[in-house]
């Protein structure tokens, strides 16, 4: 996989491109997104300022106005980019990735994504035309954005949907974005931790996918007695839950939670991966579940185009009509802690509330195969599913998802890593354990 991927563009600084790069990449976003006015906003890693001077070099090169936010976590750019009615904006940023990675997250107006699909693909080929670009230039009249976060802490506040008081929970900004606004959201009681941002993630992984990287948050509620921990990954785009045994909480899970937030009824999005427990329990709620890709750059489109109030992923990303139609891991947090400072107040533990999701079905969360040919491993997948029983249903809008009467089977390409992932969930563990078994040989072949 190169630099330019489905839904950004992402890679090893030095090996996967270099500021050479980035500055013909700033040469060809305003001829394909369109319009002088851009925004520049950037994560903490090591790289990120020398990157941001490379891309508002190549900016000001094909003749755009650019405003530069600072340090700041994407959603803050995102929000910024409609609020600002700015013609396009550039977060950089490598989100969860390791230190050594950064990246380039673009919109166009209104905060719309800007994918390999719509645009990355073309700035892909303008890039690969270009010749003999310097690394960088003196840049000139770069505008900023001053008193942006008190704004945005401030909407965030009066969206939050509700109080959290009397919760008591950890937030680990994972020493990354979050930092810069975590104590003005969650208050002085609770407990923080790596909340200084530092682009070499010093204490753990960004990605709060990973075991090992919620080792801390899950240690400090337990330890401490607390009620739950929130978990940012390096952008803040995304949060994460663990409870009050320090278990981690299926971000999935939480999707029918964070609708029961907004009182009113309506389409609720969610992708492939998602728990049939989940689905079940939004129905029974009154909303309308609608599947849609993986990605944010496909999810932010499929929330407009289906006039839906709110949705999540298997990933954690969480996306809200109200917030530009777009993903905000400090709002999903916000909303979620006030839906568990509700549920601790009627007597229940977080565990307790969300026990009939939960323990509904078995899931094997998703898994991940190296192989050399994913289509071919796919196929075989497809084919040892047929011996699983009737098939009730299937989805092919990303990969495959297969409906089964005692569970389902979800199988597809990895958009942005050379991986082949699967899931599988079923109505008792020893049928996912079969399931499982089945599926897993056939798939490395």
């Amino acid at each position: 996989m190169g630099f330019f991927k489905a839904y950004d563009m992402r890679g090893t600084f030095g090996k996967d491109f270099d500021l050479a790069t980035v500055r013909r990449v700033g040469e060809a976003l305003p001829q394909v997104v369109g319009g002088p006015r851009w925004l520049v906003g950037r994560d903490c890693r090591v790289t990120s300022a020398d990157v941001r001077d490379a891309l508002v070099a190549g900016l000001q090169a094909a003749g755009a106005e650019v405003t530069d936010l600072g340090p700041a976590t994407t959603p803050m750019v995102y929000f910024a980019t409609a609020q600002g009615d700015f013609d396009g904006s550039v977060q950089i940023t490598a989100s969860h990735n390791p230190p050594s990675d950064n990246g380039l997250k673009v919109s166009r107006r209104g905060a719309l994504p800007v994918g390999y699909s719509s645009g990355l693909a073309e700035v892909e080929s303008l890039v690969q035309e270009s010749r003999d670009v310097q690394d960088s230039q003196e840049l000139k009249d770069v505008k900023e954005l001053t008193g942006f976060k008190d704004e945005y802490v401030k909407w965030l506040k009066d969206h939050a949907g509700g109080s959290f008081g009397g919760l008591r929970f950890a937030v680990d900004c994972s020493d990354g974005m979050a930092g810069i606004l975590a104590r003005d959201l969650f208050g002085p009681d609770a407990v923080y931790l790596n909340d200084v941002p530092d682009g070499r993630f010093p204490h753990h992984s960004p990605n709060p996918l990973l075991a090992e990287a919620r080792e801390q948050v899950s240690a400090t509620v337990r330890e401490k007695g607390l009620d739950c921990g929130v978990i940012f990954d390096g952008d803040a785009d995304r949060c994460m839950f663990v409870d009050e045994t320090g278990a981690f909480i299926q971000p999935d899970y939480l999707i029918p939670t964070l609708a029961a937030t907004y009182p009113e009824r309506g389409t609720v999005i969610h992708d492939v991966r998602t728990s049939r427990a989940a689905i079940e329990a939004l129905r029974a709620e009154g909303f309308t579940p609608v599947m849609g890709k993986v990605g944010h750059a496909f999810a932010k489109v499929l929330l407009r185009e289906s006039g839906a109030i709110c949705g999540g992923e298997l990933a954690g990303h969480y996306y809200f009509r109200d917030f530009v139609h777009c993903d905000s891991g400090e709002l999903a947090a916000l909303r979620l802690l006030g839906a568990f400072a509700r549920a601790k107040a009627s007597g229940k533990t977080i565990s307790e509330s969300l026990a009939p999701i939960t323990r509904k079905y078995a899931n094997s969360g998703e898994m991940n195969f190296t192989v050399d040919d994913k289509p071919a491993a796919i196929a075989r997948v497809l084919e040892a599913a047929k011996g699983l029983g009737e098939e009730t249903g299937r989805s092919d809008i990303d990969g495959y998802r297969l409906e089964f009467a005692e569970g389902w089977v979800s199988v597809r390409q990895s958009n942005t890593e050379p991986l082949l992932r699967l899931l599988v969930e079923c109505d008792t563990p020893a049928r996912l354990d079969d399931w499982r078994n089945v599926l897993t040989t056939a798939a490395q072949g």
